[in-house]
Parts: C-alpha cells; structure tokens; sequence
C-alpha cells in the first residue's frame, strides 16, 4: 500500500467516525506504523497496511489517539500512555508554566504534584528546575506504575507514594495539581475519547480545589480548572489567606490556571 492511499483511505475512515481532526490523525498513525515524523512521510512510497490496519480499528473506535500510540509528547518530554491515567493536555503546559515560575528563585524547593497520574507535571518539573524536590502522589495504584514507568524510562527522579489531599498538608514550598473539576452532569456530555476511555475518577469531582486549598500547607499554590470555574477559585484560595492571586488563561483563551502565595 502506497502512503498516499493508507492516508486518504484511514482519513476517510476516520471522518466517517467522527473525528474532529481526520488529517491529522491519519499522519500519526501512518508515521507510527513507518517509524517516521509526521514530517518525514513524504520520503516514504510503501507501507504495510496489515500492520495499519489495528492502528486505524482503535482510533475508529474512539480510543484517544495518544493511547493508540502509546506515547503522547508534554513540553520537553515523550510520555508513556495507556488507559492508567489521563493523556496530558496542552492546558496542562501552563499549569507547568506557572509552577516553575513560581520556583523559580528557590534553588532547592519542595515541590508536591497531587494527582500525579503519567507523571505529567512532576516530571516536567523535575526536568526544567532540576534542582526541584519533586514528590508525586496518587491514589490509583494504576497512576502511579504507570508515573513511575515513565520517571525510570526519561532517567528523572521524582519521589512516589500513594496518598490524597493529607499529603498537601505536610508542608511545601509549592503544590501543584491538575484535580478532578468535571461536574457529575456534565459527564454524558464529554467526547467519547473522554467518556469511554479515560478514567473517570481522575476527572469529576467538585470542590477539590477548595479542599486543597484548606488542606495544604505551602508557599505557594497553582490549580488548573475547568471553564467558568477560575473567579470561584480564586476567592476560595483568597479566603485561605493566599495573596498575589494570578488567573492565567490558556492557549484558546479560557481561563485556566489559578494560582497564589501564602501572605
């Protein structure tokens, strides 16, 4: 099978399922299956549709396309990712962002990432402030193996332990989570890459951030958040005695991160 026609016949295939983005998927699986960049497809004739053909099944079925591949790229880092955690998003960038902006004079900080998951955060963390004491807690015994997978495959040391909120009231100099901010209504109204494949426990809930910001002893305190939800959670975090509250939109606009310092 010629690359042209594995392209044209899996973005065919792939808008008949209703993916949003065809095209673009097509040359993700296409590059997987050649071993290639999806800038690099042009320099290939043939493929072996045989070994497409699984590739394009998954996808069809609206398996999120980062765990179709089993990688998904997070600023610096190429994560592994599988139905154990959520496939890290680009609005998590910016909660990265800001957390390293907050650290950025502290040369040995304490950071605590709740909610680890693949390992996101902590280890972007870990990466670009290397002198960071990066500390990843969950409570998916699933999440974590899967963090750790990734900590020993990148060679980034971040400490791993099963835990919730009590671990934000150990005392940091920032904590960091991405928590669940999906109302429970709002469930059956998600992609069914979202519905039907990640896991639903790391993404509803309500009031978390509020807990988190009662519970935590630290410096400072980042959060990201679902649309609509930044004003509630700046006046919740205000009301815990944070100062220097900062609401940081993400790269469509929406407001994403909320962020502050303890007076």
């Amino acid at each position: 099978m010629t690359v042209g026609d594995a392209l044209a016949a899996t973005e065919r295939r792939l808008a008949r399922a209703g993916i949003d983005t065809p095209r673009v998927d097509a040359e993700w699986l296409v590059a997987q299956v050649l071993g290639a960049s999806r800038s690099d497809l042009r320099r290939h004739d043939e493929l072996d549709g045989s070994a497409l053909e699984p590739l394009v099944a998954r996808r069809e079925r609206r398996e999120p396309l980062a765990y179709v591949l089993g990688e998904w790229g997070f600023r610096r880092l190429t994560l592994r990712t599988d139905r154990r955690a959520l496939v890290p998003r680009p609005e998590t960038e910016v909660l990265v962002e800001r957390a390293l902006a907050l650290i950025a004079e502290e040369p040995e900080p304490g950071v605590l990432d709740v909610g680890v998951g693949t390992g996101a955060i902590a280890l972007a963390i870990a990466d670009e402030h290397p002198s960071a004491r990066v500390t990843g807690v969950d409570t998916s015994p699933e999440a974590l193996e899967l963090a750790r997978e990734n900590s020993e495959r990148l060679g980034l040391h971040v400490d791993l332990r099963s835990a919730g909120l009590d671990a934000a009231a150990e005392g940091w100099d920032l904590v960091v989570a991405n928590p669940p901010y999906v109302r429970p209504h709002e469930w059956e109204t998600l992609q069914p890459e979202i519905r039907d494949w990640e896991p639903r426990a790391a993404l509803v809930g309500e009031g978390v951030h509020e807990a988190l910001a009662h519970a935590a002893r630290t410096k400072a305190l980042v959060v990201e958040v679902g649309d609509g939800q930044a004003s509630h959670v700046a006046v919740a975090f205000a009301e815990c005695g944070y100062g220097d509250i900062r609401i940081t939109p993400d790269l469509s606009g929406r407001d994403r991160v909320v962020e502050g310092r303890k007076r």
